[in-house]
C-alpha cells in the first residue's frame, strides 16, 4: 500500500524527480539539498485540494495570508545555509506550513524554529511529528527578536522579509555563521546572504525575491 507521505499520481516520487531535474538545471548544485528536495513530501505541507500542485516549482497558499515558498527558493536558500562550514544548529525565522524546517532537519543535527501565527505552528509540529522528525524545537514568538536562549546559531534562515537587516539576529550568530534572508518592502526585495566576522558583518545578494513581510508577533 502506498503511504500519503509517499504519494502517488501528481506526489509521486517520479513528479519529485522531475521537479529536482528542474532545480539542478536551474543551478541547483548541492546534492544532499537536491535529495531533501526529493525525499520531504511537500505534499503533505500543503491543503489536500492543492496536493497536485505540491510538485510545481510555485508557491502555494497555506491560510493565515501565509505561503509555503517556491520549492527553488527552499532549495537555494538552504543550499546557502549548509555551505561549508556545515552548520550542526540552525535557526528559522518563519515556521509556517514547516517545509523549509523538514527539508533543514533532514540536513543539519538540530533546528530551531519560530513562528507568530499559533494555528500554523500547531499544524507544523504535528506533521513533523507524522514524519517522525525528532530534531526540532518550536517557539511561538516574535520572529524579529529570535531565540537568544539558545544561541548562538551556526545559520540563521529567515521566511519573511524585514526593511533592513534584524540586528538581534545578526547577534545570534557565531563569528562565521551565515545569515540568510529577504529584505525589503512590498515593492522589491533582494533575498540576502550576510556573514558575521569578528569585525561586523559582510553582505552579497543573491537574488530577487518576493516574500511575506515580517512582521511584529507574540514576544
Amino acid at each position: 500500500m502506498i503511504s500519503r507521505f509517499e504519494g502517488s499520481g501528481m506526489t509521486s516520487m517520479r513528479t519529485r524527480e522531475r521537479l529536482v531535474s528542474r532545480l539542478r538545471d536551474d543551478g541547483i548544485t548541492d546534492e544532499r539539498v537536491l535529495e531533501a528536495i526529493r525525499s520531504v513530501p511537500r505534499h503533505i505541507f500543503v491543503d489536500e485540494a492543492l496536493a497536485s500542485r505540491a510538485y510545481e516549482d510555485i508557491a502555494l497558499p497555506i491560510g493565515m495570508g501565509q505561503t509555503i515558498s517556491q520549492p527553488f527558493i527552499v532549495a537555494l536558500m538552504t543550499q546557502f545555509i549548509v555551505a561549508p562550514p556545515a552548520p550542526s544548529c540552525v535557526l528559522e525565522i518563519g515556521t509556517g506550513c514547516g517545509y523549509q524546517t523538514a527539508v533543514l532537519a533532514s540536513l543539519v543535527s538540530r533546528v530551531y524554529t519560530v513562528e507568530r501565527i499559533d494555528v500554523l505552528l500547531t499544524r507544523a509540529r504535528q506533521r513533523l511529528r507524522a514524519l517522525e522528525t525528532n530534531n526540532v524545537w518550536f517557539k511561538y514568538g516574535d520572529g524579529n527578536f529570535g531565540w537568544p536562549e539558545c544561541g548562538p546559531f551556526d545559520a540563521v534562515l529567515a521566511t519573511a522579509a524585514p526593511p533592513r537587516l534584524p540586528d538581534k539576529l545578526v547577534e545570534q550568530l557565531v563569528v562565521g555563521g551565515r545569515l540568510v534572508i529577504p529584505i525589503g518592502d512590498a515593492r522589491r526585495q533582494w533575498l540576502k546572504v550576510f556573514t558575521r566576522t569578528e569585525s561586523g558583518v559582510e553582505e552579497s545578494s543573491v537574488a530577487d525575491v518576493s516574500f511575506v513581510p515580517m512582521l511584529r508577533g507574540k514576544q
